[in-house]
């Protein structure tokens, strides 16, 4: 809890200023349009132009992690493209077990629908998510499918999947704890059970806050490392696979948002006919 916001913004506390934020936004939604407008809009403004910054630095980002990654293969040796390896493959082993195993758990246990159809109509949600890597971009995918095949009503499924959009980021808080544990490792920092903790308080709460746009969660993801004192440049390492972990996290983030649609009308009472086909 940040006794002065404008000190933890100017030091670069990222915990205390999630914090702040996600508390600011709670009360300032309360207070009248006529004065919280101005105030939401100057900070959509300040977003969209972060959003359009980062979208041009991206179309350098090829020139970019090739510098990187020469740097950091002239430091740490070709050893550490194996271990590159070794952590992309933990990061979708996690990815699967929340998409395959978590996700179908949930669905069975809250709405008693069959797993095999409710997967059979996300097979356009998980292709388009995976290949544009945007939970934005599939949104309308997503409610049209919802509504369409799962038997969503529009006024749950149109109020459910943009706020998932926004704040359920399931695959990126996952992606995001992996990455800083990786990070620490190369860097020789011995984590001990708080800081563990700390990442993946922080993890959950950056990913709360990650546009849903691509590559997005690698920014977020210097709040991580700064809460336990990782150094941030450690992005470097891993910023050469990220767009293929990038486009295999989209996909359990927006399955999340079409199970909290089914699980929600179901606990209604208003959830429809499945048409997997």
């Amino acid at each position: 809890v940040p006794k002065n916001p404008f000190k933890a913004i100017a030091e670069g506390d990222f915990l205390q200023i999630v914090f702040f934020s996600i508390l600011f936004g709670i009360f300032l939604a309360q207070i009248g349009k006529d004065k919280s407008g101005p105030v939401i809009n100057f900070f959509e403004g300040v977003s969209a132009a972060m959003i359009n910054l980062v979208e041009k630095i991206m179309y350098v980002a090829p020139i970019a992690v090739f510098a990187l990654i020469s740097a950091t293969v002239a430091e740490f040796g070709f050893s550490i493209l194996q271990t590159l390896l070794l952590y992309s493959l933990t990061v979708v082993l996690g990815l699967s077990i929340i998409t395959f195993i978590e996700y179908p758990a949930l669905l069975k246990i809250f709405s008693k629908i069959s797993i095999r159809d409710f997967l059979k109509t996300q097979r356009q949600v998980m292709a388009v998510a995976f290949t544009t890597s945007s939970s934005a971009a599939t949104l309308p995918i997503t409610m049209d499918i919802c509504e369409k095949k799962l038997g969503v009503p529009n006024r749950i499924a149109s109020f459910v999947l943009p706020l998932g959009t926004t704040i359920n980021m399931d695959g990126t808080a996952l992606y995001q704890a992996v990455a800083a544990m990786f990070i620490a490792q190369v860097y020789g920092f011995d984590l001990n059970l708080s800081q563990q903790l700390t990442i993946v308080l922080t993890a959950a709460l950056a990913a709360v806050g990650t546009a849903p746009v691509p590559s997005v969660g690698l920014i977020m993801l210097i709040i991580v490392l700064k809460s336990v004192g990782v150094p941030e440049e450690g992005i470097a390492l891993i910023i050469g696979v990220d767009r293929l972990l990038d486009m295999c996290r989209t996909v359990p983030n927006v399955l999340a948002d079409s199970l909290a649609c089914v699980v929600i009308a179901k606990s209604e009472n208003e959830l429809g006919e499945i048409k997997p086909e």
